[in-house]
């Protein structure tokens, strides 16, 4: 068989179902292939539920270790990230069960980190630009975790990891037009959050490095 460099998971053409069966056949280091894979859609997923980083970590945790326990179940004809993504749901759900009476696991104030979205740097960007990505994204996050679980998971599944509403169904457990209905009334609600934020909002501001420059330029010639 053609040896896999782990480092390649990303680009390497051997699917998840071929890798699945390599593991059968003994090859258990390949196992980290598919963690490596699913490991920020996992995150954001359990996140949409919970706001605690130690927690969504154990959570992931267990997911692949149940998902491992599990492997020979999984069918080949389906996806994996879908089977593991309910197998993390299902995880996170009991974990809430047992804590929800006595913890409020997932605060809409006073945290810091966010981390559902993250905008890769396409290109090198000055340091204005990319203080204004990380404003934009903030701002998005924000709207984000003011929606109710139910609108927040599917709008994360299917808007920013790009999952098809019959993946949304089968992850949830919903019927697709039940996923469509709150996709759209997410959406709303996320659009409504947005022009709050920017009504309250100097929009268009001269200021950071723009004053700065223009302070500059002048003071020098005057």
């Amino acid at each position: 068989m053609e040896p896999i460099k782990i480092n390649d998971y990303r680009t390497h053409k051997i699917s998840d179902s071929d890798v699945i069966s390599r593991i059968h056949s003994g090859e258990k280091e390949l196992y980290e292939i598919l963690l490596r894979r699913n490991n920020q859609k996992l995150f954001r997923v359990i996140r949409s539920y919970i706001n605690d980083l130690e927690e969504i970590e154990d959570i992931m945790q267990n997911t692949y270790l149940k998902a491992y326990e599990k492997l020979h179940q999984f069918k080949s004809n389906a996806q994996f990230s879908t089977w593991l993504i309910r197998i993390g749901i299902n995880e996170t759900l009991a974990r809430l069960k047992t804590k929800r009476k006595h913890v409020d696991l997932y605060p809409t104030e006073n945290y810091t980190t966010n981390l559902i979205l993250e905008i890769p740097d396409a290109e090198q960007l000055n340091p204005e630009k990319k203080m204004i990505r990380q404003e934009a994204r903030q701002t998005l996050e924000k709207a984000i975790d003011q929606l109710d679980v139910k609108y927040r998971t599917v709008y994360i599944l299917r808007e920013i990891e790009g999952m098809n509403v019959s993946e949304v169904s089968t992850c949830l457990g919903l019927t697709t037009s039940n996923v469509k209905v709150r996709l759209h009334r997410a959406k709303e609600m996320i659009r409504e959050e947005l022009y709050e934020i920017a009504v309250k909002t100097d929009i268009f501001e001269f200021g950071f490095s723009k004053c700065d420059r223009l302070v500059e330029r002048i003071m020098k010639l005057i």
